[in-house]
């Protein structure tokens, strides 16, 4: 009988695997497309459990209301800009295209007026670094480099919120109660064998025996059972 990993279950998307909804303030999307630059106003600096910066409530001109993931050092009561031609400052919404390089991004989005995407976890940023046939070569936080459609918006500014991943859990309780925020039991986190048989295909045992194989192939299952060994060169001990 077929076993459902929990990274299966996990994209299912069953009641066990969900965020709890109370503990998101908001979505974080940018302003509807304009032709010209549009005036916006930094309401509030607020908390979100589920995110990991701070996030930023403005109010533009037109109306709109949104919520962006807070760069480090914007304020309450700060004024910027958004949309093609608004100057290249801290929390400025502007086209990448516009972007000199080397000017910290965050809130990026992958397609044109499709919503932030990339570069939203705290204390990340990305740099545009060239731009090569109507593109713009963006370097991402994990030193990978992508090309985008110049009409693609970001922030100005390097997210607050830094310095999260310094600060020890102490307690495994603590750590239990934050990350369950984000749903999908990530934490604690156990290895095959101490999980049931429906949980993994290692699972299922009274003693920390795997009783089938470790080597997995690379092609012809799902993606979520790909545990143990994939594609292993060779097994067993090594020679001396």
């Amino acid at each position: 009988m077929g076993k459902r990993l929990i990274t299966q279950a996990r994209g299912k998307g069953g009641p066990g695997y969900r965020a709890s909804s109370h503990n998101w303030y908001g979505t974080i999307t940018y302003p509807t497309p304009s032709e010209n630059a549009i005036r916006g106003e930094v309401l509030d600096i607020v908390h979100s459990a589920g995110h990991s910066a701070p996030l930023a409530v403005i109010k533009f001109e037109d109306g709109d209301e949104i919520l962006i993931a807070a760069p480090i050092g914007i304020q309450k009561g700060e004024i910027i800009w958004s949309g093609p031609g608004s100057p290249v400052n801290l929390g400025c919404i502007i086209p990448i295209g516009e972007v000199p390089s080397g000017y910290p991004l965050c809130n990026l989005e992958r397609i044109p007026f499709n919503g932030p995407e990339l570069v939203r976890t705290s204390g990340s940023s990305a740099a545009v670094v060239g731009k090569e046939a109507g593109k713009v070569l963006v370097k991402l936080p994990s030193r990978r480099t992508i090309l985008l459609d110049p009409r693609c918006r970001a922030t100005v500014g390097t997210l607050a919120g830094g310095g999260r991943t310094e600060k020890p859990w102490v307690k495994a309780g603590k750590k239990w109660l934050a990350l369950k925020a984000r749903g999908g039991r990530i934490f604690p986190r156990v290895s095959g064998v101490a999980q049931n048989s429906v949980d993994h295909p290692f699972g299922g045992s009274h003693r920390r025996s795997l009783g089938v194989p470790t080597t997995t192939r690379s092609w012809g299952i799902p993606p979520g059972r790909k545990v143990g060994q994939l594609g292993a060169r060779r097994t067993g001990r090594s020679k001396r």
